[in-house]
C-alpha cells in the first residue's frame, strides 16, 4: 500500500469512499495512469467514465488555463457568461430531437437528473416518476431516491416512485396505463444495474408507448452518452425521442459538469428550484466546450464504433477460455463481463491493478465488470488491458487471491 493510500485513509471520509482496491495515482496521460514509484496502469474504467477524452488531454487543459485566467464570474446564479451561454449553445445544437430546449449546467449527474425531476414536477399535476430496477440516477437526494440501486446508508426511494424490471413493456403499459405517470426515466443501457443492454427495438417501444399515455421521457446518459455507445447520444441507437436528457461525467473532461437539456415547458417550469453557487461556472463550461469540440475534431464518436467491435472479439475469447465468465455484452467501448459471484468479481478487480489495469465491478449482485475507458484508448491499449483480465481471471481460478486480500475493500 503507498504512501499516499495511507494518508488518504487517515483523512478523507468514508462517504465519499468506493474502494475496490488500493489505487493511487500520482499522475495520468491519455488512458493510462502512473502511480508514485512510476507503475503505469491501464485504466479501462475511465474514472467510471468521466475520463472520455483521457486524462491530460491538450485542448481540455487549454480551455480550462484560458478560462481561469479571464474567469468573468462564478456561475449562472445571478448573472451569466460566456462560456456557459456557449456551452449551452453547443448542446442544443447536438439534441435538434428537441424543439426549443433549455439547458441546466451543475456539477453532476446527480444534481442534472435532480433538477430535470424538480421541472418536470412542476411542470405538470401528474404526481408519479416511472423509473427501473437496477437503475443508478445519482448518489444525493432526489436521484439517488429514484435509483433501483445505491450503497446501503442512502435515502429511502421517493414517496412518488414506482420501480418496475428494467425495460419491462408490460409493465411499463400497465402503470402508465393509469394515467397519473409524470416522467418514464430510463438509461438507455441499465449500466451500475449491471451493463444490461436491452433488445433491439424495445428502448423505443418504451418511449412510444410513454408519448402515447401523455408522459414525458427523461433519458439519462450520464454514463453512455457523448460517444460511449458508437452514437453520439445512445437513445439515438433506437431512434428515440427524448423530452428530456441528463449528461454528466464524460462532459467535463475530468472535472465537474453535468447537463440536463430538456423541453422549455418542462425546464422553465420552476425558476430558482435547483441553484448552485458555482454551477454553469466558466472554467467547467470551458472544458465541457473543449470535450465537445474533441469529439468532433477527433472522431471519437466513430472511433468508439470501430475498436467496439473489436472489443467485442476479445470478449467473445473471454467467455470461451474461462468458466467463471458466465456472459459479455458491449455496445461501442462500453462493455460488461459477468462473472459467476461478487466475491469472483472482487478478486479480479483487485488482480487486475497488481497486474497493471483498472477496472471495477458493477450489477445488483456486484459481479459484472463494467469497461468503459477512455474514448481514446489506443488499440495496442486496449488489447493489453483485456490480456491482464484474462491473466487476472486465470489466477483467481487458479486460487491466487486469497479472500482476506480483498475484505478490506468496501467495493459496490
Amino acid at each position: 500500500m503507498t504512501g499516499l493510500y495511507e494518508r488518504d485513509g487517515r483523512v478523507i471520509a468514508a462517504a465519499q469512499r468506493l474502494r475496490f482496491f488500493p489505487l493511487a495515482p500520482v499522475a495520468g496521460c491519455g488512458a493510462r495512469l502512473r502511480e508514485a514509484d512510476g507503475r503505469e496502469l491501464i485504466d479501462l474504467s475511465g474514472a467510471w467514465g468521466a475520463a472520455a477524452v483521457g486524462y491530460g488531454h491538450s485542448a481540455v487543459a487549454a480551455a480550462v488555463a484560458g478560462a481561469v485566467r479571464t474567469m468573468p464570474g462564478a456561475s449562472l446564479l445571478s448573472g451569466t457568461n460566456p462560456e456557459a451561454v456557449a456551452l449551452a449553445e453547443e448542446l442544443v445544437a447536438l439534441l435538434p430531437q428537441i424543439p426549443d430546449a433549455r439547458v441546466y449546467l451543475g456539477h453532476s449527474g446527480s444534481d442534472a437528473n435532480a433538477a430535470a425531476l424538480r421541472s418536470i414536477r412542476a411542470a405538470t399535476d401528474r404526481t408519479r416518476i416511472l423509473a427501473f430496477d437496477g437503475s443508478y440516477h445519482g448518489g444525493l437526494g432526489p436521484a439517488q431516491e429514484v435509483s433501483g440501486v445505491w450503497i446501503d446508508g442512502g435515502t429511502a426511494p421517493a414517496a412518488d416512485l414506482t420501480m418496475i424490471p428494467y425495460l419491462s413493456l408490460d409493465a411499463a403499459e400497465a402503470e402508465l396505463g393509469k394515467g397519473d405517470v409524470a416522467a418514464v426515466l430510463v438509461e438507455p443501457i441499465l449500466s451500475d444495474g449491471g451493463l444490461v443492454i436491452p433488445p433491439d427495438g424495445q428502448l423505443r417501444r418504451l418511449a412510444d408507448l410513454t408519448h402515447e399515455h401523455g408522459a414525458w421521457l427523461l433519458v439519462d446518459e450520464v454514463k453512455v452518452g457523448l460517444g460511449r455507445t458508437g452514437w453520439l447520444h445512445a437513445f439515438e441507437a433506437e431512434g428515440v425521442v427524448p423530452d428530456v436528457v441528463t449528461f454528466g461525467k464524460a462532459l467535463g473532461g475530468g472535472l465537474p459538469l453535468s447537463a440536463a437539456v430538456g423541453r422549455a415547458e418542462i425546464m422553465d417550469a420552476a425558476e430558482g428550484s435547483s441553484l448552485l453557487t458555482t454551477a454553469g461556472n466558466p472554467v467547467c463550461a470551458a472544458a465541457g466546450r473543449a470535450v465537445l469540440h474533441t469529439l468532433a475534431a477527433e472522431g471519437l464518436v466513430e472511433r468508439s464504433a470501430v475498436l467496439g467491435h473489436v472489443l467485442s472479439d476479445h470478449l467473445a475469447e473471454l467467455s470461451d477460455r474461462h468458466e467463471s465468465v458466465s456472459d459479455t455484452r458491449s455496445r461501442g467501448l462500453c462493455a460488461g463481463i459477468e462473472l459467476d459471484s461478487a466475491i469472483t468479481a472482487a478478486k479480479v478487480v483487485h488482480r487486475a491493478h497488481e497486474l497493471g489495469a483498472v477496472v471495477y465491478y458493477v450489477g445488483t449482485g456486484s459481479n459484472v465488470l463494467e469497461l468503459t475507458p477512455p474514448l481514446v484508448i489506443s488499440a495496442q491499449d486496449l488489447a493489453r488491458g483485456i490480456d491482464i483480465l484474462d491473466a487476472a481471471l486465470a489466477d483467481v481460478a487458479d486460487g491466487l487471491v486469497h479472500d482476506e486480500v480483498v475484505t478490506a475493500y468496501r467495493g459496490w
